[in-house]
């Protein structure tokens, strides 16, 4: 089958380790179904195993990509809930180290995948399957932050750090559809005006003060925003943090954020009841993910780039 894999590690121009070609199908596991991909969607995890993190060399090549939507070998159309081993699920079956797709067990980015049984959520017919394929990382954090971490009343004042990737675009869509004030920045006009677009209450520049503090910071971008962060939430407010794509050595301020009695929370994607209720919500509202841009699988390449590059509003998604 057709497949997009991690040739190789380079820190410095992750996208060269990409390799495209035909890999081994994947082979019956008890417990495991395969699904054929209809779709599958890019995430900057992927450009982490790009450079090293989460796998290593002696298991390339792994085949890459954490999120799809497909067809079961039952005929059921499906998406994927990338997360192995979430006990939410149901558990692990003995043996199974939870992980990533892609970091132990092949990813997304090929013709078929093998998945355990139940790390599938049924797509409802309202989604399509590139619509359905955004939401097991990007809009899943996004979800898992704004409702299961931040404590948050209605109409609360909430930033988001950095427009453009996908969950920052989540994040805007579904606050602000709940009736949050949302706050954006970005170093774009291009990108803060396109948050305006999903919702946004106002758009600033990167590290521009806000005309209010807020309830809750959500940070995906780390070192360079964190200073900006600390400085934006209320005392006793919350900063959920789910990634570090500029760096993870800010200063740590900590007599501010004791002082101030600021909550700092992890967030790293959510569980499968979550999915299961974020897909819920979309097929009811008519709220969909933003899709930046489709490419064929054996132009997973151009879709790398543009991330690496930060050339995207929304997901990448690519098809088989």
């Amino acid at each position: 089958m057709f497949a997009i894999t991690a040739a190789r590690f380079d820190a410095d121009d992750p996208v060269s380790a990409l390799e495209a070609g035909e890999r081994p199908g994947p082979e019956p596991r008890e417990g495991w179904t395969t699904v054929r991909v209809r779709a599958a969607s890019l995430n900057h995890h992927d450009l982490w195993s790009l450079r090293g993190v989460g796998i290593k060399e002696e298991q390339l090549p792994m085949i890459l990509g954490c999120d799809a939507a497909g067809v079961d070998e039952d005929g059921n159309e499906v998406i994927v809930h990338g997360l192995v081993g979430d006990p939410t699920a149901g558990g692990a079956a003995p043996g199974v180290r939870p992980s990533l797709l892609s970091e132990v067990y092949d990813g997304t980015f090929a013709e078929k995948v093998l998945v355990p049984r139940q790390n599938l959520v049924p797509k409802p017919p309202e989604l399509s399957f590139e619509e359905a394929s955004c939401l097991p990382t990007a809009w899943l954090t996004a979800y898992s932050m704004l409702f299961g971490k931040a404590d948050l009343n209605p109409g609360s004042p909430v930033l988001v750090q950095g427009a453009g990737g996908g969950v920052s675009a989540a994040l805007v869509t579904l606050a602000s559809h709940v009736g949050h004030r949302v706050y954006v920045t970005s170093r774009s006009e291009a990108k803060r005006e396109r948050a305006l677009s999903l919702g946004a209450h106002a758009v600033l520049a990167s590290g521009e003060r806000l005309p209010e503090r807020v309830d809750a910071v959500f940070d995906s971008v780390g070192q360079a925003t964190w200073k900006h962060s600390l400085r934006a939430v209320k005392p006793g407010g919350a900063i959920i943090t789910c990634g570090a794509t500029s760096g993870d050595a800010p200063s740590a301020e900590l007599t501010r954020v004791f002082f101030l009695q600021l909550r700092v929370i992890g967030s790293t994607m959510g569980t499968k009841p979550e999915l299961e209720a974020l897909t819920r919500m979309l097929a009811a509202t008519g709220l969909r993910p933003g899709i930046d841009r489709v490419l064929p699988l054996d132009r997973a390449g151009e879709g790398f780039r543009a991330m690496a590059e930060g050339d995207l509003f929304g997901k990448v998604v690519l098809t088989p």
